[in-house]
């Protein structure tokens, strides 16, 4: 072996690490917020702010991008050594959000320039890099040299300095000549910022202080900072309801009803996870009857739906992360919520899209399997119980609705007097049977924490007189039968006997709805 041998490290390296790391360009804004947000951590400790700020600015027009920190800055002695350098960073792992020292050159993938302004107070300078992305690009692109990465850096950065105030301290991040149009869409970038960054929730969210109140019973402290995306303060994504629809046309159809939370501790007892998650309740409507459904899917346009993964209250991976740790895939979308990993050793992985695999890993993804399994698994199962109980109920109730029509406006025969009765009895054993369900599930959810939200439904839904079991006296077949012809006083006893088989053969024959209509159009010309 030669020992003198000089190791090389090529100039696709710096690919690697910028747009060939990740599937999805929206990353960088997360990237640049999880820096500042460290640096905000360390400008608390020494007194620099109260509790500092984020703003990033987008202007499509004209395609540039700068996210800014109030927090430490950084000397200018040490602004080359930290940020010409990769894979060097002095931060520590399981502590600081970031801590590999590859995510600020995210944005090299996206624009022409990438610029770092930064100042440091005490200091009366404002040191300025410039890395020339489009420069780096050609260079990457040219397979006819075989440049080392450390040179290719060398050749597409300049670092400059202005006179700046003493008391100034900030970093900050500009994209010149953004070359991706996603990353200028301040809609979207609102939207995937409000699931992934470390923002407070919204006072608007009704159960924003129940979460609260439960991590400080808890003692679990939840990074949060102020982020504005052109001003505008930004929040969690959470709301109290549900929509269907898409985003051209939504439509509110239910509510969130309540919040449950969950925990873990490691063999030794240190906190692992805590989470919340949502108990959710849809209202559609079904023959102009108001019905209320517990726990179904949440479509698309309910962005925040599943169970979201968090370190440091930043996002691991996105809506789809934890769907494979489900008994039944579905369930991960019945549900609003988030799991908050605590312990030290869970640790992101470089693509911040699930941890890296550790011991600690290991025990923290086997109680969040075993969580979903049995507590999630039976809650929904117990939804579904609830939610057909409800229907079968409503079901006899629009019976008894239609057959006390009938004994009004009269019987074709007495074949459908009959017909309605038989299935009156039938849809009245379901309704008791499905009552019965519904108290049993209450009892058990009074005794059961994990089933507690679910009295709250099944209250609300039976508030609502259709699901209450109607009264309702069965008359006897022996008992005379008002027929629709009755009604014809134009016509004779002999007369309305013969339409009355009119009738007969009418409904016998043609659709129901079809026959109901000729009916209808034959007793007009005979009142």
């Amino acid at each position: 072996m030669d020992n003198n041998y000089k190791t090389i490290i090529g100039k696709d390296v710096i690919e690697s690490l910028t747009i060939g790391m990740y599937d999805d360009s929206r990353f960088i804004y997360r990237e640049y917020i999880q820096n500042a947000a460290d640096q905000i951590d360390k400008a608390r400790q020494q007194g620099l702010v109260d509790e500092g700020e984020i703003h990033i600015l987008i202007d499509a027009e004209k395609k540039t991008i700068s996210v800014e920190d109030d927090a430490t800055g950084i000397e200018e002695s040490k602004v080359v050594e930290i940020l010409k350098n990769i894979a060097q960073s002095t931060k520590k792992r399981g502590v600081d959000k970031g801590f590999r020292g590859i995510g600020r050159l995210g944005g090299l993938g996206y624009c022409e320039k990438l610029i770092f302004e930064t100042s440091f107070k005490g200091e009366a300078v404002k040191s300025i890099m410039t890395w020339d992305a489009t420069k780096l690009k050609t260079i990457i692109n040219d397979r006819n040299q075989k440049e080392e990465a450390s040179s290719v850096i060398d050749a597409v950065t300049t670092i400059t300095t202005n006179d700046e105030e003493t008391d100034k301290h900030y970093f900050k991040v500009t994209l010149i000549g953004v070359t991706n149009k996603d990353l200028l869409d301040v809609k979207e970038i609102r939207t995937y910022l409000s699931m992934v960054a470390p923002v407070p929730f919204n006072k608007s969210f009704v159960f924003a202080k129940k979460i609260y109140d439960e991590l400080k019973k808890e003692d679990i402290t939840i990074d949060e900072y102020k982020v504005f995306i052109n001003t505008e303060q930004l929040f969690k994504g959470y709301n109290s309801y549900v929509y269907e629809g898409d985003a051209n046309n939504k439509k509110k159809i239910g509510e969130v009803v309540d919040v449950l939370f969950f925990k873990e501790h490691d063999k030794q007892n240190d906190k692992l996870f805590w989470g919340w998650y949502s108990i959710t309740q849809k209202t559609s409507q079904d023959n102009e009857k108001a019905k209320k459904d517990a726990l179904q899917s949440l479509n698309q346009i309910n962005f925040a739906r599943g169970f979201r993964l968090r370190k440091s209250n930043i996002q691991i991976g996105n809506e789809d992360t934890l769907t494979k740790l489900h008994r039944d895939k579905r369930f991960q979308f019945y549900f609003f919520g988030e799991i908050y990993g605590l312990h030290q050793d869970l640790i992101p992985n470089a693509r911040r899209d699930y941890f890296s695999e550790t011991v600690t890993f290991y025990e923290f993804e086997n109680k969040i399997k075993s969580f979903f399994h049995t507590t999630i698994h039976k809650l929904c199962y117990t939804a579904s119980d609830i939610n057909s109980a409800v229907r079968t109920i409503t079901a006899y109730n629009e019976v008894v609705e239609q057959f006390d029509k009938k004994k009004e406006e009269g019987f074709v025969d007495k074949e459908e007097q009959k017909t309605f009765l038989v299935n009156l009895k039938k849809k009245k054993e379901e309704a008791e049977k499905a009552e019965k369900k519904l108290e049993s599930i209450k009892t058990k959810s009074a005794d059961d924490n994990t089933l507690s939200s679910i009295s709250k439904i099944i209250e609300r839904a039976t508030s609502n007189h259709t699901l209450a079991i109607k009264d309702n006296v069965e008359p006897q077949i022996e008992e005379k039968t008002v027929f629709r012809t009755d009604r014809l006083s134009r016509l004779n006893k002999q007369e309305r006997k013969f339409l009355g088989n009119v009738f007969t053969v009418i409904r016998n024959v043609l659709p129901k709805e079809t026959a109901e209509l000729l009916i209808l159009k034959i007793e007009e010309e005979y009142k």
